[in-house]
């Protein structure tokens, strides 16, 4: 009796490469746009003609295969080529070479709206969605309590799409690609906008299609939900991939080795024109001490250490926010703080020009270890200026040594944190007063 034949794989990528074109105008213009640009402006027609296309690869020379209800997870540093991945195996772009065979219905949840159409409500996005995925109205129905059940947005799902804030976005989003039984569900960092609540619900969600014998391609920042979800994982490093494999625990900690690409970077200095736009434009990302200057690593946690963001504000906007987010060595938060915590009255007072911004984490705060700070600047509801995640200036720095004053506490301690406390003490006789 013949051997049957192995089962092909659910995802075969060879050769994949994704080039894109910079510092160039991108806007498409028809032949007729294009004809009459060239007869009323025939120089600049000419000189636009021979500018250097600069380019760049976000994807070269990739090759990987999944299997049928795998679990991939795929890491890596900002502008790695992730989500360029995503985008291409979702079918939203296609790649400048290689080939991508897909063997199933694919339901993925990148950026926020993807897939939504804005004018539509949050029910007829359902089954727009649904039958974009193949299905009938019929198989539809099947799912729909269930998919708004698990999104949370009953009230609002007669409402234009929209109107959603982003968070209700995702949680429609997500609830849409995950209930609609695709044989492929490709999920993006996106899932950071959700509040944790939600996020936890989300990686359930994933673990349940997964034990169901689909497929899942998860990309994330939060390591420890990458080492839980997933059986293998690709690591991709300027858009190659640099490892894979299913011992998923040694290619995170190769991932966050913080020597890796050398020593940790404590000073972010805008080059070039990234984040161009009206409201806040950063200049200078940087970690100090006390005086201003740029610390270097390692750092001893028995000193103050001072985040400064350095920009420019040319037209002013009360929804402006600026702060910053603190991840560990796994990808978990550790805080967030932005400028408008505290009162109203205490805010720093902006003009247009540049600003400078600092503030402290206080020493005998942090625990040992590697952490990275990412800038988060946005219109409140509105728009990101640097998106988290995505597209933001980070910093890295590492904690060593400066825990404590006592002779038992010389090495790093459980916890994330590691606070130094002021601890009194009495006898059990003694009265309880405000003093202790």
């Amino acid at each position: 009796m013949a051997a049957s034949k192995k089962e092909k794989p659910i995802i075969e990528v060879k050769n994949l490469s994704k080039q894109y074109s910079i510092g160039i105008d991108t806007t498409y213009k028809t032949l007729c746009e294009s004809v009459t640009s060239a007869v009323r402006h025939p120089i600049k027609t000419l000189k636009n003609s021979r500018r250097p296309n600069n380019t760049f690869w976000a994807l070269k020379n990739v090759n990987f295969e999944v299997d049928k209800g795998e679990v991939l997870g795929i890491i890596g540093r900002n502008g790695a080529g992730k989500s360029t991945l995503l985008k291409i195996l979702s079918r939203i772009t296609y790649p400048t070479e290689g080939e991508v065979r897909m063997r199933g219905r694919v339901g993925s949840l990148l950026e926020v709206g993807t897939g939504f159409h804005p004018e539509l409500s949050g029910r007829e996005n359902i089954y727009f969605n649904g039958s974009i995925l193949g299905m009938k109205k019929r198989e539809i129905d099947e799912k729909f309590d269930e998919i708004v059940k698990f999104s949370g947005v009953e009230k609002f799902l007669d409402t234009p799409v929209k109107r959603y804030s982003s968070g209700m976005q995702v949680r429609l989003a997500f609830s849409v690609a995950a209930n609609l039984d695709p044989e492929i569900l490709v999920v993006d960092e996106v899932l950071a906008v959700g509040d944790a609540a939600f996020q936890k619900k989300c990686l359930g969600k994933m673990k349940e299609v997964a034990e169901g014998g689909r497929t899942v391609l998860f990309v994330s920042h939060n390591m420890n939900a990458i080492e839980q979800m997933c059986k293998s994982c690709i690591l991709l490093e300027k858009g190659n991939i640099k490892q894979e494999g299913s011992n998923v625990s040694q290619i995170v900690k190769d991932y966050l080795s913080p020597y890796r690409e050398g020593v940790p970077s404590s000073e972010w200095i805008n080059d070039g024109n990234e984040f161009e736009n009206p409201w806040f434009k950063p200049y200078k990302f940087i970690i100090t001490d006390s005086f201003g200057n740029t610390l270097s690593n390692p750092i001893s946690n028995n000193q103050d250490i001072w985040i400064q963001i350095e920009g420019n504000i040319d037209r002013l906007n009360p929804a402006l926010e600026i702060g910053y987010s603190i991840y560990n060595e796994e990808g978990i938060t550790v805080y967030t703080s932005y400028f408008n915590d505290q009162e109203e009255s205490k805010w720093p007072q902006f003009s247009q020009g540049n600003i400078i911004l600092r503030t402290k984490i206080p020493k005998r705060f942090l625990n040992e270890g590697i952490y990275t700070i990412e800038l988060r600047a946005s219109l409140r509801y509105q728009t990101w200026i640097t998106e988290p995640g995505k597209k933001a200036p980070t910093l890295s720095f590492h904690i060593q040594g400066g825990l404590s004053d006592s002779p038992y506490w010389t090495s790093k301690r459980q916890g994330v944190i590691a606070p130094l406390l002021e601890w009194k003490g009495m006898m059990s006789d003694q009265k309880l007063n405000n003093k202790l």
